[in-house]
């Protein structure tokens, strides 16, 4: 039996317990991310009818709530979230219209992403830009053109600033890189624009284009900004460890392939705790309010994963190229690009 075989069975069984959903948890954070969620979207409609500049500054607390929104999304997709699969697709879709995001098709998607994470040998199979990277050797060889591509398509302000509202508003209202065999999924697509159509049109009937505009542009903007660079900093950075096909395993992306990301315990609150990634990739199926627990139940097993800070956390969208000699990522700066 190999180390990573080992470390998996022992922390299953520490972590079986945690795995259940419990309905006072779920409902209790429900309530707590819902109903202030719903009245700061209130109060920014009511700023917005005096001043531009106050609804932009409740934006950011709002973009917070659809942050959370979207991790008990991401916690439905996993079943982990109602022990009830129809409850957590439910639930799910309700989260979906909120957060732009198609469940029944990202769902499928992110499963791939779990996966294939960390293993250079599928990285074409269920990876992004955000957490997939192209070797040292790979990205020398490619020609000038493709080289300024990577380098353009991955610059701070592309990839973290302009891309993230691209990426919720435009290109989430196609099934662009959907296999047409995958027609419920497809079809999560045009229920989801279905719903935030009828849901546009009501708001604007009820309080006009200009205030429905200046309200949910700005809030979704920031709030696909933060998750995409959450999701980013915790799949790609310095110590991660890339492996291929023949040395991969779950344990070890889990461990070695995710971080945990140290926030503020505000920001550890509106991000659903998906700062213990390594919790999550290890254990899909633990609710988000319960990944802490966890990670103190594991304790004994820190040493196996890379912990960020803040600070580290938002140098980590530079590492860019994994170094297959040296074994870690590196900048693109570092081969003198």
């Amino acid at each position: 039996m190999t180390e990573a075989s080992i470390i998996r069975r022992e922390l299953l069984g520490v972590l079986a317990r945690y795995q259940m959903p419990t309905l006072r948890g779920s409902l209790g954070q429900i309530a707590t991310t819902f109903l202030p969620f719903f009245a700061l979207m209130a109060a920014m409609y009511v700023a917005a009818g005096h001043s531009a500049w106050a609804g932009f500054v409740l934006a950011v607390p709002a973009a917070g709530f659809i942050v959370r929104i979207f991790i008990i999304q991401h916690d439905c997709g996993h079943g982990a979230f109602f022990r009830s699969r129809a409850a957590n697709d439910w639930m799910g879709r309700i989260c979906s219209v909120i957060t732009l995001t198609p469940y029944a098709n990202w769902r499928r998607q992110h499963a791939n992403h779990h996966a294939v994470w960390n293993n250079l040998d599928r990285r074409s199979e269920g990876a992004d830009i955000y957490s997939t990277c192209l070797t040292v050797r790979e990205y020398s060889a490619l020609s000038g053109t493709r080289r300024w591509l990577y380098r353009a398509l991955r610059h701070p302000l592309v990839a973290q600033v302009l891309l993230p509202p691209f990426v919720f508003m435009v290109l989430y209202r196609l099934p662009f890189d959907t296999p047409r065999t995958w027609r419920r999924e497809r079809n999560s697509v045009w229920w989801t624009n279905a719903a935030l159509a009828a849901l546009a049109l009501g708001l604007i009937l009820l309080l006009g284009a200009g205030p429905v505009l200046l309200v949910q542009l700005p809030t979704m903007a920031i709030a696909s900004i933060i998750g995409v660079w959450i999701f980013s900093v915790q799949h790609r950075f310095e110590q991660v460890l890339w492996t291929r096909q023949a040395s991969w395993s779950a344990t070890s992306a889990a461990l070695y392939g995710s971080s945990h990301l140290k926030l503020p315990r505000m920001l550890q609150w509106f991000s659903g705790n998906i700062g213990f990634h390594h919790i999550h990739h290890l254990v899909p199926r633990v609710p988000n309010y319960r990944l802490e627990e966890c990670h103190r139940a594991c304790a004994g097993w820190s040493g196996h994963v890379t912990s960020l800070t803040l600070w580290q956390a938002l140098r980590a969208p530079a590492f860019l190229l994994w170094d297959e000699d040296r074994g870690h990522m590196i900048r693109l700066v570092d081969i003198g690009t």
